[in-house]
């Protein structure tokens, strides 16, 4: 019997009754669960017909119960969310079992349902398919965009966007419906920006997505950034820089307070530098407090706030709070305005840790971007521990990399020695014919000692800095990179795109 009256604000867990075929009855919006022990059958006014519809052709007759729309689409996603941890562990023994696995257009190109049919099933599956991909490609972002006629579907393998499938355009809208399922976003609304998290489990190990649904003229595009998990973070051993800049970074760690900053530009490794830094400090005796926007790797170990805009929670608001959390180490994902920088820099001054990062290029060029913020010479050089600028660089596949013949006028821009041998990327199966195979980490730290700080007392103005710290031996990332190409490992193309200057 159907309880016209429905329940409200009512968290309830999935069940499956034996004989009903699930899929089947969430496809017709027909959910179930138990009250007291007595299994009973869920709908929403909103699907009152096809729930109905279904309800008269099973073989039990389950008590039926309404229930308000935000309680049954609770339900409703924990019903798919059991669905797509199914499919995926599936997906993974069937991998297991066969030597290679079916790309994504090869699984359009055999699910062609997907417009015709009526079922979920395949664009669940798709979705499923798509993250296990990327996770096989080691891809850090998926992105599903729309055109006017078509879609398509663009992993970032390291830090490149390289094109995985071609989509048709209903299919994108089925798609991105599905995430939104996932993430807990709208999906009726499509005229604004919308931001959402999602895990989902692959091979036993859990995995955070964060989601960002932006609407364009044709349509919404998704973009999607697999996170890892704390305890995926790389050791400060691990990152890939050598091993002189890592024991400088290692001393700088055993310091009770003062600001280390790491720099470079977006996808340069600056936040993974960070929380390895983190990991490297952390302890049961010290209490570890971070700032982000996002939070991106969650840690049982760390307490992590999220900035929230809207409603005030801004770094500066938030660092205020911290000072009187008794921190020892405080992260700080980045220093945007004077404001927070003064507050670090306060921080710091007063006993504490502080990890933060700058968009700059350089680490000379960091000093003068806290002067323009308004931070006085004397406080940078006495708050200040050092500066890590950083970059990842593209390694060549040994497999396919060639020898790459440049005109002499080219060499001498760049300058490179008459005659020397470098390589270019090529492609081939093994490095899924983007000529490269991984990144390496490369870096110039500048440790502030006497020397700098003797210098800040007349200048901050960055090349003077830049000169008299290549004077004292700093190795910069350009002549790494000079390093790299003449060693084979990487090509001319990638370290230009890094920051390879002019003579």
């Amino acid at each position: 019997m159907l309880s016209l009256e429905p329940l409200h604000n009512t968290d309830l867990e999935v069940f499956e009754p034996e004989g009903i075929d699930t899929e089947l009855s969430v496809k017709n919006f027909l959910l179930f669960s138990k009250i007291e022990d007595e299994i009973t059958a869920f709908m929403s006014e909103k699907y009152l017909v096809e729930a109905s519809n279904y309800y008269t052709k099973l073989p039990t007759r389950y008590p039926l119960q309404m229930l308000d729309e935000d309680s049954f689409d609770r339900l409703y996603n924990r019903f798919l969310e059991l669905r797509t941890d199914k499919t995926m562990e599936s997906m993974q023994e069937e991998s297991e079992e066969s030597e290679e696995d079916i790309s994504l257009t090869d699984f359009l190109r055999t699910s062609s349902d997907i417009l015709t049919s009526e079922e979920s099933a395949p664009i669940i599956k798709f979705v499923n398919a798509l993250f296990y991909q990327a996770v096989k490609k080691k891809a850090s972002d998926i992105h599903i965009e729309v055109q006017e006629k078509r879609g398509e579907v663009r992993f970032r393998i390291d830090g490149m966007l390289v094109k995985n499938a071609d989509l048709d355009k209903k299919v994108v809208n089925l798609i991105v419906s599905r995430i939104k399922v996932i993430s807990n976003l709208d999906i009726s609304e499509k005229r604004i920006p919308q931001d959402g998290r999602t895990q989902i489990k692959i091979a036993g190990e859990t995995l955070d997505i964060r989601v960002s649904v932006l609407p364009t003229f044709y349509g919404e595009r998704v973009v999607m950034r697999l996170l890892m998990q704390s305890s995926q973070i790389p050791a400060i051993h691990e990152l890939g820089f050598n091993n002189s800049l890592i024991e400088d970074v290692k001393r700088l760690l055993r310091s009770s307070h003062g600001i280390i900053l790491v720099t470079g530009p977006t996808g340069s490794g600056k936040t993974t530098s960070l929380h390895s830094f983190l990991r490297e400090v952390e302890s049961p005796d010290k209490n570890l407090l971070t700032v982000e926007d996002p939070v991106e790797y969650k840690s049982d170990s760390i307490s992590q706030i999220q900035v929230n805009e809207k409603v005030g929670l801004t770094f500066a608001a938030a660092l205020r709070s911290i000072l009187r959390q008794d921190p020892d180490v405080i992260m700080i994902g980045e220093i945007r305005d004077e404001e927070t920088a003064n507050i670090a820099v306060r921080a710091a001054l007063t006993g504490h840790l502080v990890f933060s990062t700058l968009h700059t290029n350089s680490a000379s060029a960091t000093i003068s971007r806290l002067a323009d913020m308004g931070i006085e010479p004397f406080l940078i050089s006495s708050s200040l521990l050092g500066i890590l600028a950083q970059r990842l660089v593209r390694v060549l596949c040994n497999e396919c990399k060639e020898e790459d013949i440049i005109a002499e006028n080219f060499a001498k821009d760049y300058n490179i020695p008459k005659g020397s041998r470098i390589y270019k990327a090529c492609g081939c199966k093994s490095c899924n014919y983007t000529g490269f195979s991984g990144r390496r980490s490369i870096g110039e730290i500048l440790v502030m000692n006497d020397k700098v700080k003797e210098l800040l007392k007349t200048t901050t103005d960055e090349h003077t800095i830049k000169t008299a710290l290549e004077a004292d031996g700093l190795k910069t990332i350009a002549a790494q990179l000079s390093q790299m190409l003449l060693l084979g490992e990487t090509s001319l193309d990638e370290a230009i795109r890094i920051g390879l200057g002019h003579a």
